[in-house]
């Protein structure tokens, strides 16, 4: 309370702040900014009906249900960022570009931005044509195709510019904060909803329970996002000049969840590429799969969405926590883990450890994926399928690391202000 007091006496956090406001501010201006030749009608009630596509919708901001020129959202770069980082694993050029410092990660940035460029062109193509249903009578199909393919690439363009501004001079990482607007946007829409299905005759009580599930995994994504474990550490004292150093205990925190809210995000991306063209595609065994089993509340998708979400959980880990250097930093600074033997013992103990932490962080994931959608189900209230626990990390967790981010800010600042 006492740093949010403070936030707008630093000029410098302020003008981050109202920065990383008014860029916010023309992405959602950019939602709502249709492509012109759609009926936005009829395009709207196949939104309303919430599941998976309706899920898709809610990461966009609800621009695609506009059919505006930001309707493939922030989702081309985040699928272009996962595709980067596996390739900078399997690749051994990719890999030495990255080790090469800073040069080398910004060269892979680009290389990033160009792939992003690729993948909105082929969602854009494949998402034009799916639409094709809904364009207004009199529209060519030719016309409308061209201009709006350029439309949705540029958009997406603008998007990932938008988020590399916030990242760069705002507070927070760009991509998260887009989805997190975009989550936010959509709150009234569910709510509506779910007044209208009271009015239809929905038990309230459905609606109380489902509140009080959503309230309690809010509260346990909290703790365990600040949950981590501390590996005591002991520093031997050593002399240097006439000074002695070391001769203290400290410790390593170890975050329970590495990756914080980005392998959900992950999870949740490359889960909704394939339905960008299979709902989109009129073939109907392909329509017939994606309608019975490829469904929000449906087996195959949540089995997919839990796989998927082990597989970033430890992806995310393994590419941000590295035991070995770990282990070799603590040995250069005279120090060692209780109980442990400086070496290839330190790094066992710690990737032991890791792998513990990541396994109960990503069973955690999974079930904060899964309880909203059994809860729906068990209750009858299906307002909020599309939202789910998936919203909810991601709310939460980039809402807590801009408050961390901004409390950090103001730390640094006043230390600053000690050093003078």
């Amino acid at each position: 309370m006492n740093s949010l007091s403070v936030i707008f006496t630093i000029p410098s956090l302020r003008s981050k702040i109202f920065y990383s406001i008014i860029v916010l501010v023309i992405y959602r201006l950019g939602s709502h900014i249709p492509i012109s030749g759609v009926d936005l009608e009829a395009l709207s009630s196949l939104f309303n009906q919430g599941g998976v596509l309706g899920f898709f919708n809610l990461f966009s901001g609800g621009g695609l249900s506009r059919f505006s020129i930001f309707a493939l959202g922030i989702l081309p770069f985040i699928n272009a960022s996962i595709i980067m980082q596996l390739m900078t694993i399997i690749w051994p050029k990719l890999k030495e570009l990255a080790e090469e410092g800073d040069s080398g990660r910004k060269q892979l940035a680009q290389y990033t931005r160009y792939l992003s460029i690729i993948l909105a062109f082929v969602q854009a193509s494949v998402m034009t044509i799916g639409f094709k249903s809904f364009i207004l009578p009199g529209t060519s199909f030719s016309f409308f195709f061209f201009y709006s393919v350029i439309g949705l690439v540029a958009g997406a363009s603008l998007v990932m510019w938008l988020g590399e501004l916030i990242t760069e001079n705002g507070l927070g990482n760009g991509a998260s904060l887009l989805i997190f607007v975009g989550i936010i946007a959509q709150m009234p829409f569910y709510i509506k909803n779910t007044y209208v299905l009271v009015q239809g005759g929905t038990s309230i009580i459905g609606v109380i329970i489902l509140a009080i599930v959503f309230l309690g995994i809010i509260v346990s994504i909290v703790f365990v996002q600040e949950a981590e474990k501390k590996i005591p550490v002991q520093y031997a004292k050593r002399v240097v000049g006439r000074k002695m150093y070391g001769g203290q205990n400290t410790y390593i925190p170890l975050r329970l969840i590495q990756g914080g809210v980005m392998p959900i995000i992950f999870a949740s991306a490359v889960l909704q590429f394939p339905l960008m063209f299979g709902q989109y595609i009129s073939i109907e065994p392909i329509q017939n799969f994606f309608n019975s089993y490829y469904t929000y509340d449906g087996l195959i998708y949540n089995l997919l969405f839990c796989l998927l979400i082990f597989f970033f959980t430890y992806f995310y880990t393994a590419i941000t926590f590295n035991p070995q250097d770990l282990a070799d930093n603590i040995k250069k600074q005279g120090g060692f883990i209780m109980g442990v033997r400086p070496g290839k013992p330190t790094v066992d103990f710690l990737e032991k450890i890791i792998t513990k932490l990541t396994l109960v962080g990503a069973f955690f994931l999974s079930f904060v994926a899964l309880v909203p959608v059994i809860a729906a189900n068990v209750t009858n209230v299906t307002s909020f399928m599309g939202l789910g626990g998936t919203a909810l990390l991601i709310i939460v967790g980039v809402a807590m690391d801009v408050v961390k981010q901004i409390e950090v800010f103001i730390i640094s600042k006043k230390y600053e202000g000690l050093m003078e």
